[in-house]
């Protein structure tokens, strides 16, 4: 796939069509690393890996069972 950067204010914004969009899981509200290496941008949701809801899931069920531990952790 070939794009332009089309201009936004006294930006420059590359413009993702929603298939793509849809096939990473992105959306506005997604957090984006960006990275450069060896000349080529690297863009990167930071999502990636266990859902935020999943992880807050797990971490109500193992309060109860591991609150010392956990408050331990957090210190």
């Amino acid at each position: 796939m070939v794009k332009t950067l089309q201009k936004h204010g006294n930006s420059l914004a590359l413009v993702l069509e929603k298939p793509v969009l849809d096939l990473l899981n992105i959306n506005a509200e997604t957090t984006l690393q960006i990275n450069v290496s060896n000349g080529s941008l690297i863009i990167t949701p930071t999502h990636v890996g266990i859902p935020e809801n999943e992880i807050a899931y797990s971490l109500e069920r193992l309060r109860p069972r591991h609150k010392k531990m956990l408050d331990n952790l957090a210190k």
